[in-house]
């Protein structure tokens, strides 16, 4: 006799009410009305990104979804002004401590890092609206990840406004980063992969970044042989490995929207964390 086949939506839910559990305590105070768990508030918050609803049609779609219910133990559909309320309550701390639940069961150690920057819109308006409109966009919200090219799952996430610079991103993403990748004799042995934006001073032989060439020539004998080590990688097809960075960008934008919903500037900053929970959960 065959096995039933489970919805991809349920095992989502088991996953991420499971990875909710272990990291979110269960009730914001012991006074709280207590209709709801976070946990059971977080899985709804993190169905609006993974079905791309808003907050109204993430209820609707709740009511419609008994056995979505059943594995959260939810009796009652929570309001779409409760679900919007819990990103309020989910910080960034607690998005890194979610994010880290689930990484916490990777085996494999990374050998290669990839990372990239990409931009999430602040309007729902399509391209060719805005540029036949005479309104171009002017300003985004910026998300920054590291990806294990091996697991092709998110190590680290960042966000800031479009203005702050790719380089200011580079020092606490790498520190994250540590835990998940390969070591030998106690001391770092993968390599960070990205493009120019992140070229500073501060990198290692370790972090294959091409370096700007401002005015021309390369002067610096450490970032001539910086540039002779991105070029022998190329040659070997290891600087090409960024590209999976570029496929994370690419899938998270096509499964969980390019748009970010939230007004106020502090909401919109967890908007990208929030997708990158809900990608390596897809994962």
């Amino acid at each position: 006799m065959s096995q039933k086949r489970e919805s991809k939506y349920v095992r989502f839910v088991r996953l991420a009410y499971r990875v909710a559990q272990a990291s979110v305590p269960r009730y914001a105070h012991p006074k709280s009305p207590q209709r709801f768990t976070q946990p059971q508030l977080v899985v709804c918050l993190l169905l609006t990104q993974y079905l791309n609803l808003s907050y109204r049609n993430t209820e609707e779609w709740l009511l419609a979804s008994a056995e979505v219910r059943d594995v959260l133990e939810l009796s009652r559909v929570p309001d779409h002004t409760t679900i919007s309320r819990m990103l309020k309550r989910l910080t960034l701390a607690r998005l890194e401590a979610l994010l880290a639940q689930v990484l916490s069961q990777m085996e494999e150690k990374e050998e290669v890092v990839a990372v990239d920057a990409t931009g999430f819109r602040l309007s729902q308006a399509s391209a060719y609206y805005t540029t036949r409109s005479g309104r171009p966009y002017r300003d985004w919200v910026k998300g920054v990840y590291a990806v294990g090219t091996g697991s092709q799952m998110i190590l680290a996430g960042a966000s800031a406004h479009h203005v702050v610079h790719d380089t200011r991103f580079l020092a606490p993403l790498k520190s994250r980063i540590a835990r998940y990748g390969k070591q030998k004799n106690g001391k770092r042995d993968w390599l960070m992969v990205a493009d120019a934006g992140f070229d500073t001073a501060t990198l290692t032989d370790r972090d294959l970044v091409p370096p700007i060439r401002r005015g021309g020539n390369l002067v610096d004998p450490a970032r001539k042989a910086r540039a002779d080590l991105v070029s022998q990688a190329r040659l070997e097809g290891l600087f090409g490995q960024r590209w999976k960075c570029e496929t994370v960008h690419s899938v998270i934008k096509r499964l969980f929207g390019d748009v970010i919903r939230s007004r106020s500037w502090r909401l919109q900053r967890r908007e990208p964390m929030l997708k990158a929970l809900v990608y390596n959960l897809h994962r």
